[in-house]
């Protein structure tokens, strides 16, 4: 409400104001970003750091947060650090994932490594 207020009473100089924001839903706005530029103001987050951008990691912190955190009641700090430390080793070393195989992501990230960095046989003998 203020940027439209204020665009109506001074129009804004082109790159002299930036909008900062806690990177909320509004950056998924199309409306939202284009009276932005009508403005002349930048936000201070772009494209990169939109809401799509963030998905998989968002993906992987609601996995984690159900998997572990929610699951137990913790007493310490120091508990949940180990058990952190623990899940992630799983998640990355030991978790079987469906799509790439049933393989570990550390066991198919090591095979697609070891393929692309592979010498070209030519063939010849």
């Amino acid at each position: 409400m203020a940027l439209w207020q204020r665009g109506r009473e001074r129009p804004v100089q082109p790159g002299t104001l930036i909008h900062h924001s806690d990177r909320g839903c509004q950056y998924v706005s199309f409306r939202y970003t284009t009276r932005l530029t009508d403005l002349g103001v930048t936000a201070s987050v772009g494209s990169v750091g939109d809401s799509y951008d963030h998905a998989m990691a968002e993906s992987l912190n609601a996995t984690f947060k159900t998997e572990l955190i929610h699951r137990r009641t913790w007493r310490t700090r120091d508990q949940i650090e180990y058990a952190i430390v623990d899940w992630v080793g799983w998640y990355h070393h030991r978790r079987l994932h469906t799509t790439i195989g049933d393989v570990p992501p550390i066991e198919y990230e090591t095979a697609h490594y070891r393929s692309i960095n592979a010498p070209a046989s030519t063939g010849a003998r």
